[in-house]
C-alpha cells in the first residue's frame, strides 16, 4: 500500500498537474483587447515604434519627480524580471522641457538595472492628452498630465487587460503605487502575453516544417 502510495504521488500527481497547467495555458492564456489600434508613436517620436512590441506605456507628463517611486516600483518588479525578452519595450510619455529630469531619472534607475529598454518620448501637452485618450480607459490623466496607471500594448497596437478581473471587473492598466498589484496582477498578465506570442511563433515554425 505504502509503495502505491508513493509511486502516485511521485508520477501520476504531477503529471495531473502538468495537464492542469497546461490546459490552463491554452483556455485562459489570452489576455482580451480592451482597445483596438492604439495610434503609432512615430509622429511623437520616430525613433519608438509599437509595432511588433510587447510595450508596457505610461504616462508621467510633468511630474517626473513626482512619480520617481512609480519608475522604481515598475523598474523592480517588471522590467527587471522581463527585460531580456527581445520583444520587450518600455515607453513613457513625458512633456517637452523635462529632458534633464528624465536623464537624472535614467542614471537613478540605470544604478538597479540596465535600462536599455526605457525609453522616454517627449510631446507636448496637447499630444499626451490627445494620444491617451485614444486608449479609451477609465482612469485619466491628472493635471500634470501624469497617471500612475502603465498599460499592456500588444504587437499589433492593441491595449490588453482583463473583462473579469475580481476587484474592477473591466482592468484596463495597472497601478504602479502599489507593489502588491503588480506583484499580484500586472506580472502574471505579461507573463500570459509572452507566452501567447511563444506560442503562436511555435507553431508557425512547426507549420513551415510540415
Amino acid at each position: 500500500m505504502k509503495k502505491a502510495f508513493v509511486l502516485v504521488v511521485l508520477f501520476v500527481f504531477p503529471l495531473v498537474a502538468y495537464l492542469f497547467f497546461a490546459s490552463g495555458v491554452n483556455n485562459f492564456g489570452k489576455l482580451p483587447i480592451l482597445t483596438e489600434n492604439i495610434p503609432s508613436l512615430e509622429t511623437i517620436d520616430t525613433k519608438l515604434t509599437l509595432d511588433d512590441k510587447i510595450t508596457i506605456l505610461g504616462f508621467i507628463g510633468n511630474d517626473v519627480k513626482g512619480r520617481k517611486g512609480n519608475a522604481f516600483n515598475l523598474n523592480q518588479k517588471i522590467y527587471k524580471r522581463f527585460s531580456k525578452f527581445k520583444d520587450f519595450q518600455m515607453v513613457i510619455l513625458v512633456s517637452k522641457g523635462s529632458e534633464a529630469e528624465v536623464q537624472s531619472l535614467k542614471k537613478e534607475l540605470g544604478t538597479l538595472s540596465d535600462v536599455e529598454k526605457w525609453n522616454f518620448a517627449f510631446a507636448s501637452d496637447a499630444e499626451i492628452a490627445s494620444f491617451f485618450e485614444t486608449l479609451d480607459v477609465n482612469v485619466n490623466l491628472d493635471k500634470n498630465l501624469s497617471t500612475p496607471y502603465v498599460f499592456i500594448i500588444d504587437k499589433d497596437r492593441n491595449l490588453r487587460g482583463r473583462n473579469d478581473d475580481e476587484d474592477e471587473g473591466v482592468k484596463y492598466g495597472f497601478n504602479t503605487s502599489s507593489v502588491a498589484e503588480l506583484n499580484n496582477k500586472m506580472e502574471d498578465d505579461v507573463k500570459i502575453i509572452l507566452a501567447e506570442y511563444r506560442l503562436a511563433l511555435k507553431k508557425n515554425n512547426a507549420n513551415r516544417s510540415n
